[in-house]
């Protein structure tokens, strides 16, 4: 696999929860500025209709990252309004309490309690999603993933921002560019608390995490053959896999999809 193993601060157990929440908080405006909800929104709807359910379960889902604008935009653009439940194996508790208290709680919810994305409850049933989160996994865990979709015949859209089809030098060069981003975009992170200000501008730490994960991101993205080597032997007449390369309007580069949809088959 051309996928590199590499570690980010915001997998391990022990980074601190202020700094999470702030790293959260910026990857979300960062989707709000590419319009990553424009590209995930038709794949949904798509997805919604071949599984015909009305309910999400949006998987690592952090500080909730674009599924509140997808939501908005699935209304606008589809006429849908499912109910989502955002889930994480860390539940981002300050976001969950955010979330719960000002959102429709019948539209979206944070759950609460730990959630494994290889090992989905029953109980929660709907279209699963997981936005750049799936390179956080190593193979055993994607695989898991993708195969426990698979067998419970529950539709699931992946959405990475990179596709990782550059040469892995040159994500290297993503390190710089990625402090300057954030602070250019952290004025643009909601809400904005003075932990973030401070962190970013007077003892900028955060720059350094957020560059750090946003340049191992990208060499730890599957690409569209590791993709194709993950869903080996996951095949049947009533489930078909999609692997897509769409661009947001304005976005700088190519992102990738992985859909699976229950029912008729089709060739990838």
């Amino acid at each position: 696999m051309k996928r590199m193993s590499l570690f980010e601060f915001e997998d391990f157990r022990w980074f601190p929860g202020g700094l999470r929440e702030c790293l959260t908080l910026y990857i979300a405006a960062m989707h709000r500025v590419l319009g990553t909800e424009r590209v995930l929104a038709p794949l949904l709807a798509r997805a919604l209709k071949a599984a015909s359910t009305d309910r999400v379960v949006d998987l690592c889902s952090g500080g909730g990252g674009p599924l509140l604008e997808t939501t908005a935009r699935l209304a606008a653009d589809h006429g849908l309004r499912p109910s989502v439940t955002l889930t994480d194996l860390y539940p981002n508790t300050d976001a969950a309490s955010r979330i719960n208290a000002a959102g429709d709680a019948a539209q979206v919810r944070y759950h609460a309690s730990p959630v494994d994305a290889g090992q989905v409850p029953d109980a929660l049933q709907g279209v699963r999603t997981m936005v750049c989160s799936f390179h956080h996994m190593p193979p055993p865990v994607a695989r898991s993933i993708l195969q426990d979709a698979f067998e419970k015949r529950q539709a699931l859209c992946v959405l990475e921002i990179s596709d990782n089809s550059q040469p892995r030098w040159l994500w290297w060069t993503a390190f710089p560019i990625g402090m300057l981003m954030v602070l250019l975009l952290t004025p643009f992170v909601r809400p904005l608390r003075l932990r973030q200000v401070l962190l970013t501008y007077a003892l900028p730490v955060l720059p350094l995490f957020i560059a750090w994960d946003g340049a191992v991101s990208n060499a730890r993205t599957y690409t569209e053959e590791d993709l194709r080597e993950l869903l080996a032997g996951l095949e049947a007449p009533d489930y078909r896999w999609e692997i897509t390369r769409p661009r947001a309007p304005g976005a700088p580069a190519t992102m990738l999809t992985l859909v699976g949809l229950p029912g008729t088959r089709t060739e990838t």
